[in-house]
């Protein structure tokens, strides 16, 4: 647990049972823990080095307050981070410099095997300082949007992302559930009918492009540097992002079968995720599946929503839920 600020798994054990055994000595954290005393002396002197214990004039030893001696080591590892993220700055701004007028072999990395892709996506993702842009179509090779760690640590420094989906990813098991969970961390999603290749961009520096499976079966990707190439795809994801239709799913997940109570008023959350689903293309097997519904709730639902809008027709409907504000227009 501790290992975030470079206690070792011997150091937690000890400082622990300390915590526990004020004024104690190193024989008898030995016997407590069943540990031979070199590794209990080893970790006893990394504690006291570290401002974790304290040592007194008799070799006895007392845990320091957590919440002092532990918060302390928090800080400095935070100083750190800052530190490092600002060495990031300069270092992005030494290469990017050194880049302009390099060969090609210098603007493009080829990268082989899903687990140098995935270690890559996550790399552009960690590099960004603005904004990241993706295209996300199936199947997923290297890693799916819900293991995408990188995602929240990149919004929690402030970096804005924007994703255009495939319109078949949407039929992908737990993707609604995942992009609830995305927009409510205030990424941007959209929804194209059929995207050309999966894309991410970071900032306008980076592009991670997959590419087809090698003939020895491994998937392949390639990393471009800032260059006419990346300016190409930067052009090209705008150009898709402002066709593609905003996908706005309110709530925080798919409500349960039994729970589909009507609003006489207007449409409820759960209404404004069936129209959601709809408009983006999806068909009515499909969106009821994602939602956890019956065909039979989904129709029953749209019946409904039909006769608060006052139209006859599915484009009717359609039409009245942009109008009215019930779904975020196209």
């Amino acid at each position: 647990m501790l290992d975030v600020l470079g206690l070792g798994p011997d150091d937690e054990r000890v400082y622990r049972a300390l915590l526990g055994q004020p004024d104690c000595t190193a024989a008898l954290l030995s016997d407590l823990l069943d540990t031979p005393q070199a590794p209990v002396d080893s970790a006893l002197g990394h504690l006291v080095e570290w401002g974790l214990a304290i040592r007194s004039a008799e070799d006895r030893f007392t845990a320091a307050p957590p919440a002092m001696a532990l918060g302390a080591l928090i800080g400095q590892r935070r100083d750190g981070l800052r530190r490092a993220e600002q060495a990031l700055v300069t270092f992005a701004e030494e290469h990017r410099a050194a880049m302009t007028g390099s060969s090609i072999s210098d603007l493009i990395e080829v990268v082989t095997g899903v687990d140098a892709i995935r270690h890559r996506f996550l790399q552009v993702q960690q590099a960004a300082r603005t904004q990241v842009r993706s295209f996300i179509t199936a199947p997923f090779v290297a890693v799916r949007p819900d293991e995408n760690s990188a995602e929240p640590m990149a919004i929690g420094r402030g970096v804005h992302f924007r994703a255009v989906l495939d319109r078949a990813v949407l039929a992908e098991p737990g993707i609604i559930a995942d992009a609830t969970e995305s927009l409510r961390n205030g990424v941007q999603l959209r929804v194209a009918d059929q995207l050309p290749m999966k894309l991410v961009l970071a900032d306008a520096d980076l592009g991670l492009v997959p590419l087809a499976v090698t003939p020895a079966g491994e998937p392949g990707a390639v990393l471009l540097h800032r260059s006419g190439l990346l300016d190409a795809l930067d052009a090209l994801f705008e150009t898709v992002w402002r066709n593609a239709h905003p996908l706005e799913l309110p709530g925080a997940g798919g409500p349960s079968e039994p729970a589909v109570a009507f609003a006489a008023e207007g449409p409820t959350d759960l209404d404004r995720k069936i129209l959601a689903l709809l408009l983006a293309g999806l068909t009515d097997p499909t969106a009821a599946a994602q939602l956890g519904l019956s065909p039979r709730t989904l129709h029953r639902r749209l019946r409904h929503l039909m006769d608060l809008a006052g139209v006859r027709t599915r484009m009717q409907l359609g039409g009245h839920a942009v109008r009215h504000g019930w779904v975020a227009p196209g």
